[in-house]
């Protein structure tokens, strides 16, 4: 792994873990065992850093829901596959993270935007046509307006004004998010396939 790449890896993990505004620059430099002036020959502040983490992020998400896309039978499998990557993904998140990129890294938030836009919406409104194919998914919906609704919960989901984090678990209340959407969007075939799958992963 290169110098760049540490950086990245190791900024990355403590902004997830501790949000965003209380990490420094000496605590990187700590948590990755080099020198702040190294750090700085790469990148010019913490929000060139930020801006570069969450890149490298969302390039693993897209690549990590292509996969799951390629490796699933049918829609109902991949829903309940993302339904898995999620919890696990978001068992480490600091529910403070978008806050703190919302509000004090616009370029960073610009990037995410662009990532909603052009990657979750557009993957979300080709899994809402493929499973109405598939017969899976209710033909009566509209699927531009499903699709913007569900990423826009994950948004609300890391709301801590909404969800105040002593006294709700973001995991828990992204998964409850989800768990209702993906039963509000399916028939009755989808349904039943969904169960399964539910408890099968539950078991």
């Amino acid at each position: 792994m290169s110098q760049i790449e540490r950086i990245i890896q190791g900024s990355g993990e403590l902004f997830l873990r501790a949000g965003i505004k209380s990490i420094t620059m000496d605590d990187i430099a700590r948590h990755i065992g080099m020198s702040k002036k190294t750090i700085y020959q790469f990148f010019k502040d913490k929000n060139d850093l930020v801006t570069a983490s969450l890149k490298k992020k969302l390039k693993e998400d897209e690549e990590q829901m292509a996969d799951i896309i390629s490796k699933s039978e049918n829609v109902i499998e991949e829903m309940i596959n993302m339904m898995k990557c999620s919890e696990e993904v978001l068992s480490q998140i600091n529910p403070t993270v978008v806050h703190d990129l919302q509000k004090y890294h616009p370029e960073a938030w610009a990037e995410f935007q662009k990532f909603k836009i052009g990657v979750l919406i557009s993957t979300m409104e080709q899994l809402l046509t493929k499973g109405m194919k598939q017969g899976y998914i209710r033909t009566d919906i509209d699927v531009k307006i499903m699709a913007r609704m569900r990423v826009s919960q994950f948004e609300l989901g890391f709301n801590t004004e909404i969800f105040p984090m002593g006294e709700f678990n973001i995991g828990k209340v992204q998964m409850q998010f989800l768990e209702h959407f993906n039963y509000g969007i399916c028939t009755l075939k989808g349904y039943k396939l969904l169960n399964q799958y539910k408890n099968i992963h539950e078991e």
